[in-house]
């Protein structure tokens, strides 16, 4: 869980985990202001405090580091942010284990509607949309949406792309999908409700 000042969500999140799915909970707070790396240590997380802000892409490098350290087969990246119905992390694992993807996506854009009415606003559905049109166009791929913060990867992928040279920003999730695409590794995804808080 690359976190960012999520202690208000941070629990649900946790607590919506399908029993058994999960071995371990890595968190990797980048320079919280609030309670977020008191709570993930009350959760019983593994917690990961940076001492400066690394910056999105730069938290995920220290999660997958982490990780692959600690022998993970499979990784699980959710946003703590509670956007993501983290009770459908089973789903997007069995496609990893039965070995017919490496890598799986929770994909919040399945009708425009169903976006709209789970709280994503106007401009970010138009605008995930655009970019995920000019991107399926430009890789020959037909992913649903290349900007979603619940994904969960095989170990081999985590092995052969060169992910600890991309950005340490938001292009990160970009240009790990496009890095996936020229490896020809197997992209697949299932539909997760929208849910976003005022």
């Amino acid at each position: 869980m690359p976190a960012y000042n999520a202690e208000k969500t941070l629990t649900k999140t946790v607590q919506d985990l399908p029993p058994g799915t999960i071995d371990e909970i890595i968190l990797v707070d980048d320079k919280s202001t609030d309670r977020t790396v008191a709570l993930s240590r009350e959760l019983g997380l593994l917690t990961i405090e940076h001492t400066t802000n690394k910056g999105y892409g730069g938290n995920q490098k220290t999660c997958y580091e982490t990780a692959l350290q600690h022998q993970a087969d499979i990784v699980v990246m959710i946003h703590p942010d509670y956007q993501y119905d983290s009770r459908l992390t089973d789903s997007l694992v069995a496609f990893i284990k039965k070995d017919i993807c490496d890598i799986m996506l929770g994909s919040r854009i399945r009708t425009r509607r169903e976006a709209l009415h789970g709280g994503m606003p106007i401009y970010k559905y138009f605008a995930n949309r655009f970019l995920t049109i000019i991107e399926n166009l430009v890789l020959g791929e037909n992913i649903s949406e290349y900007h979603t913060g619940f994904r969960a990867y095989s170990r081999r992928v985590l092995e052969t792309i060169p992910w600890k040279h991309n950005d340490d920003g938001f292009v990160f999730d970009a240009q790990f999908l496009i890095q996936a695409s020229y490896f020809n590794f197997r992209i697949g995804s299932v539909p997760v409700p929208a849910r976003y808080f005022k």
